[in-house]
């Protein structure tokens, strides 16, 4: 089921990306919402040969490697059942759906991914959906493992202040308990 959500992220980003292509000039763009004066959100297409933010421009062979090789560990990870929790399995496949698209870009479009998602107001980098989906899964698995510490530290913690209160609702502080047993 997770690596069917993955491939149908894919097919988004694939269909995206040849829309952009068939019907848009390079470097051309197109206004989707506007307030006032300001643009907000435009597509505009660009080839874009680096990762996030153009770095690495031109390292396609190292890029469509780290990137294989990362899709590989997630997937030996999803097959091998190493991940039960839905979150995580859904955190992974959004990873592998987004590595995917922006793969299948680098081997086929010369090295370079379509980029057309404009947000024009912060002055933001121009992105694809397979970036999206990338960013959102590795957010997530960012917020999940994060969540998962703080529980597991109040897990510890609990049990310590558990036996804290036992021994004032005795008469005894902890410290007194501990030069008691000295």
């Amino acid at each position: 089921m997770w690596l069917l959500l993955a491939a149908g992220l894919v097919g988004i980003d694939r269909l995206t990306k040849f829309l952009v292509y068939s019907n848009m000039q390079l470097s051309q763009s197109i206004n989707l919402i506007k307030i006032g004066d300001t643009e907000v959100l435009n597509l505009y297409y660009c080839q874009n040969s680096g990762a996030a933010f153009s770095r690495l421009s031109g390292k396609t062979i190292f890029l469509i490697v780290i990137t294989s090789l990362v899709i590989i560990g997630l997937l030996v990870l999803v097959f091998t059942k190493r991940i039960q929790r839905k979150v995580t399995l859904c955190a992974v496949s959004l990873m592998i759906g987004g590595g995917v698209g922006n793969l299948i870009d680098r081997i086929f479009n010369g090295g370079k991914v379509i980029d057309f998602i404009d947000v024009r107001f912060i002055n933001f980098p121009i992105f694809n959906f397979a970036d999206i989906c990338a960013v959102c899964g590795a957010g997530l698995l960012i917020l999940t493992l994060i969540i998962d510490e703080v529980k597991e530290r109040r897990q510890r913690k609990a049990p310590a202040e558990g036996r804290a209160d036992m021994n004032n609702k005795n008469g005894v502080s902890a410290p007194e308990e501990d030069n008691a047993k000295k």
